[in-house]
């Protein structure tokens, strides 16, 4: 039995599986995850190893080098990039897209770096490997209290992340500006020398006595007891209490009577946050995989007010920032365009097909729509802005199914046949062309789901429930429409059926069509034209990645000259707050005022990674991260504006970056150049003169580099024959050295969970200038010579490279440009694009230049499409011509499917809308649309000829007639669609929306005009 006679005949089952499947999909919505972004992963993990007093290029040779040349061994890697400064390795391994379970090869880079441990020089620290680099806060708090304490800010920092992890939907909480506590030991060199005592004594002294070991266990008759040995500092007065014995003298002292002891913070601090001006400690939430991200707000924003009843009165915790509420936002806007797009459609069916006929088409939607929810849901695809685009997209393609259905019913009922017979036949008939069809645009969409890239990934979603969709519209265009058709009434007509098409548009149409078939050439020759213009219109279209994101929020990447202390890269941002007070604070009462509503400030290291498109900076003293909240969206760009100009006039030694919140994959700057070669002095001659020629262009606003300017550094230049003589060794004169002035760390003092280091340095600042640097003592360990410093050795100031960059394992130095906001990078870098070709042809052998940016990141993901687009291409021509088993007729498909690119053309043009990734997408669309229309005119000329028994003359005219409503419908229908997508959409979905309406609206002509007369051609029907 047939599937539409077995669904009409048991079509109570019918019913109840429609019904059953809407209220499924009701369900899913609710259940289903919410998220403003589809999400992608992050592939890349970081390895950052101390080696504390060395040059940067003796932390590359000794400690990148030797860890690089072993994670290069690994076959996943796709690029390796390093960062070599003073005391400090920061290496970061992306590997390939191409891996689906990531946590293996992280395992894997683990083994890795614990096997090459051994071979690092003595001095560095163990290579902390962070293979949490991709993890998401989505949901940032601040804890400020300016009248308390901050080890009373840390306490209840922690008490409120123990609170917070016992959320079921949170995976981690991080603490940002928590100061790490230190016990102080400061002595006096003075009184060191009279007790004859030294620092390292000191240090062998207090580890002897800091034990926390077991003495064994005893056994006493039939009970065996543990033993443990006092001897663990308990408190800071046990510490003081401490008793040594002063070498070469029979004397006990209390450690007190010897050095001062004071619990404190580390000094100097690494890491400072900042909330609206006052001190303040970051709370960051990650959401755990599988949550939803708006139960997870709700409960936050029910929790944070009870936690916050609980502190101390003048502490208070402050949203900083909240995805959650983005995500609603963004959800809504989107179910709101869903909804509009859903309502115009049926408004087109009704107006166009009349009450009923309009009401059994429109039918379809709600159904197929709210079905799709529930298949999403078993292939874990959640609700967001990609995958709701997607259900905007394939709203117009799944109605043509039931649009061509109920219009070949009405056809055979108008020819006389009952209601049954003709919905059963007229299903029957077009089951194949529409299956074909729907598998044709769905293969469309297939190298959007396999490109092997973070932007595929990102828009997958699109591919499965675009799929999704028509699959189910062509299944219950099949069952459930046939089965209501009959509700459809249609007068039986006693005319022959060629002569029904008489009304003016059929007779306008027929005129024309007539026209261009007998002059098939000339109108074939004028096609190609409008082609070949197209494409020479394209270089007027601009060309954007992925535009970035409306939300109100902006970033600042301050950047200080490397060696600057973090005290004054604060001061530099207590200078920006003020200005940010007195001049752009928004009214909180007046929601279209334009301005700030608060910020947080990362000093010292980088901000958590709150979006996906957010990279955060390595730890670094001389750098800051700022997240800004703005009141509404028109404040990004006239705040943006207003903070360069700050900056620009205000602090000139600064680098900033501000921008806006981004949309699919983390591009860095709009333009890189990446210069490699070995030789520091000829790579920076030709970075230079790259740079030089940027500054050329008017569209640039800066330029800078990677490397950033050279930093001073001291060199202890030691006099090994003065210090044989004087007692003191190297290793005594590094020791010294580093207590005097950042501290010796000797031991640890315990406090419940908490394990405090104990530090030993001078009371006296020797710091502070290069004579009192000159008289540190130096303590001999063998023995005991005391000896000023500059008796023993001189001190140079030498220049170097402030930080060194490799990629895989080659020097680079990215040249980072930013460009005025009224200009696209491709325009920009198609200007120097050339010159830099050429200059490159006179570079030394090793030395080359990639690009990077937003160009590398938009030719990547284009050409990870580009790559999977011939597997498509295979699978619509293996479906064509399963449908047609003709090479001609396939032909005729293929060949209409660039020509859409005309429409989009003049779209873009018309709308002034720019040509990216996600217009990419609407051109691939647009191609699965124009195979859809083909397919069902091409099979009907089928029909007419061979059921119907007309000419090949009479049937192309006949086929295009009784396919021109349907078409025009499926036009109609998808133009409304695209609407609200391209009125609401945002910058980031307006283009695809211009490129399917205008580019639509083109494809109908050739689908009704090209179509018919390039099949007169390759089967010789002439028209006289």
């Amino acid at each position: 039995m047939k599937l539409t006679e077995w669904a009409i005949k048991n079509n109570r089952v019918t019913l109840v599986a429609v019904i059953s499947m809407f209220l499924s999909g009701l369900f899913a919505y609710k259940a289903l995850p919410k998220a403003q972004d589809p999400g992608f992963t992050i592939r890349t993990a970081t390895i950052t190893t101390y080696f504390t007093g060395a040059s940067a290029e003796r932390v590359e040779l000794l400690v990148t080098e030797v860890i690089e040349e072993k994670i290069q061994e690994m076959p996943e890697v796709d690029d390796m990039t390093s960062v070599s400064r003073s005391g400090i390795s920061v290496i970061t391994v992306n590997f390939l897209d191409s891996i689906k379970d990531i946590q293996p090869v992280f395992d894997d880079m683990r083994q890795k770096v614990e096997d090459v441990t051994p071979a690092l020089p003595k001095g560095t620290t163990t290579p902390v490997v962070n293979d949490e680099y991709g993890d998401t806060y989505g949901h940032i708090y601040s804890l400020v209290g300016n009248d308390f304490t901050k080890k009373e800010l840390n306490d209840q920092a922690e008490s409120i992340r123990d609170h917070l992890l016992k959320v079921s939907d949170v995976a981690k909480v991080d603490l940002y500006g928590n100061l790490e506590e230190r016990i102080y030991m400061e002595y006096d060199n003075v009184r060191l020398t009279e007790l004859g005592l030294s620092p390292q004594e000191l240090g062998t002294t207090l580890e002897a006595l800091n034990i926390l070991s077991t003495g064994g266990d005893v056994t006493i008759g039939r009970e065996r007891i543990s033993l443990e040995p006092t001897g663990n500092f308990d408190s800071v007065d046990d510490l003081k209490a401490t008793i040594i014995k002063l070498p070469s003298q029979n004397v006990l002292l209390q450690l007190s009577d010897v050095v001062d002891i004071s619990r404190a913070y580390k000094d100097p601090v690494d890491v400072l946050v900042r909330v609206n001006g006052d001190s303040g400690i970051s709370i960051a939430i990650s959401m755990r995989e599988g949550g939803n991200l708006l139960d997870l707000g709700e409960e936050l924003r029910r929790l944070i007010p009870t936690l916050e009843q609980d502190l101390p009165l003048g502490m208070t915790i402050k949203p900083m920032f909240e995805q959650s509420l983005l995500t609603g936002k963004s959800v809504n806007n989107f179910v709101s365009n869903l909804l509009q797009a859903v309502l115009i459609v049926i408004a087109v069916m009704i107006l166009s097909l009349g009450l009923r006929t309009g009401m059994v088409v429109a039918s379809l939607i709600p159904i197929v729509m709210v079905s799709t929810f529930v298949v999403m849901a078993q292939f874990d695809i959640g609700i967001d802005q990609i995958s709701l685009a997607a259900l905007i997209i394939a709203l117009g393609l799944l109605v043509d199914n039931a649009i061509v259905v109920v219009e070949a019913t009405i056809v055979r009922r108008e020819q006389g046949e009952s209601p049954i017979s003709a919905a059963i036949n007229a299903a029957t008939e077009m089951k194949a062309p529409l299956l074909i069809s729907s598998l044709t645009t769905a293969a469309a969409f297939t190298p959007i789901a396999l490109a092997e890239s973070t932007v595929g990934e990102f828009t997958a979603a699109i591919f499965y429930v675009v799929t999704i969709a028509l699959l189910l519209s062509w299944l219950v265009s099949m069952t459930f429409i046939p089965m209501i058709s009959p509700f459809i009434k249609v007068e039986a007509k006693k005319n022959d059926h060629k002569e029904e098409f008489n009304s003016n548009v059929y007779k306008k149409y027929r005129a024309l069509l007539l026209f261009v078939l007998k002059r098939p050439i000339t109108f074939c020759v004028f096609i190609i034209g409008l082609f070949f213009m197209s494409t020479y219109g394209m270089k007027y279209v601009p060309a954007v990645f992925i535009p970035p994101s409306e939300d109100p929020h902006l970033t600042i990447e301050l950047v200080l000259p490397t060696g600057t202390d973090i005290a004054t890269t604060e001061q530099t941002i207590k200078n920006m707050e003020n200005y940010f007070l007195e001049n752009l604070m928004a009214n909180e009462q007046d929601p279209l005022s334009v301005g700030l509503l608060g910020w947080t400030a990362y000093i010292g290291t980088g901000a958590p990674r709150f979006v996906l498109s957010f990279n955060p900076a390595n730890p670094n003293e001389s750098e800051a991260t700022i997240i800004l909240n703005l009141n509404n969206s028109e404040s990004l760009d006239p705040v943006k504006s207003a903070i360069e100009s700050y900056f620009f006039e205000n602090e000139p030694d600064s680098q900033i970056q501000v921008k806006r919140l981004g949309n699919g994959p983390p591009v860095s700057y709009p333009i890189e150049i990446k210069v490699s070669g070995p030789d520091y002095q000829i790579l920076f001659d030709r970075v230079t003169a790259i740079k030089n020629k940027f500054w050329e262009l008017p569209d640039v606003t800066a330029v800078k580099d990677s490397w950033g300017p050279q930093s001073k550094k001291l060199i202890i230049d030691i006099d090994q024959a003065k210090a044989f003589r004087a007692g003191v060794t190297n290793q005594d004169i590094a020791t010294s050295l580093n207590t005097n002035l950042t501290g010796l760390e000797l031991t640890e003092y315990r406090e419940d969970d908490d394990i405090i280091p104990v530090v030993m340095r001078t009371a006296s600042q020797t710091s502070d200038s290069l004579t009192k640097l000159e008289n540190i003592t130096i303590f001999s360990q063998s023995s005991s010579a005391v000896v000023p410093l500059n008796q023993v050795a001189d001190i140079k100031i030498v220049w170097e490279p402030s930080r060194i960059k490799r990629l895989d394992r080659e020097r680079m130095v990215t040249i980072q440009v930013q460009i005025d906001k009224d200009v696209t990078a491709a325009s920009v870098a198609s200007q120097i694009r050339p010159w830099l070709i050429e200059y490159s042809k006179s570079w030394p052998l090793g030395y080359s230049f990639q690009e990077g940016g937003e160009t590398d990141e938009s030719d990547a993901a284009s050409a990870s499409i580009v790559a999977a687009l011939p597997l498509a291409c295979i699978s619509i021509l293996l479906l064509l011509m399963l449908q047609f088993n003709s090479l001609r007729r396939t032909s005729i498909v293929l060949i209409t499917i660039p020509l859409g690119l005309i429409g989009i053309v003049f779209g873009l043009l018309v709308a002034q809308s720019v040509f990216g990734f996600f217009t990419f997408l609407g051109l691939i669309s647009l191609a699965g649309i124009v195979i859809n229309n083909a397919i069902v005119l091409l099979d009907r000329i089928k029909v007419e000829i061979e059921e119907n028994g007309l000419s090949p003359e009479q049937s192309i005219i006949a086929a295009a007639q009784q396919r021109m409503r349907p078409i025009l419908l499926t036009t109609a229908t998808t133009v409304g669609g695209m609407l609200p997508l391209w009125i609401g959409g945002g910058p980031m979905f307006e283009p695809m929306a211009v490129a399917i309406l205008f580019g639509l609206l083109f494809a109908t002509a050739i689908t009704l005009l090209l179509v018919p007369v390039v099949y007169s051609l390759l089967f010789k029907v002439r028209y006289s």
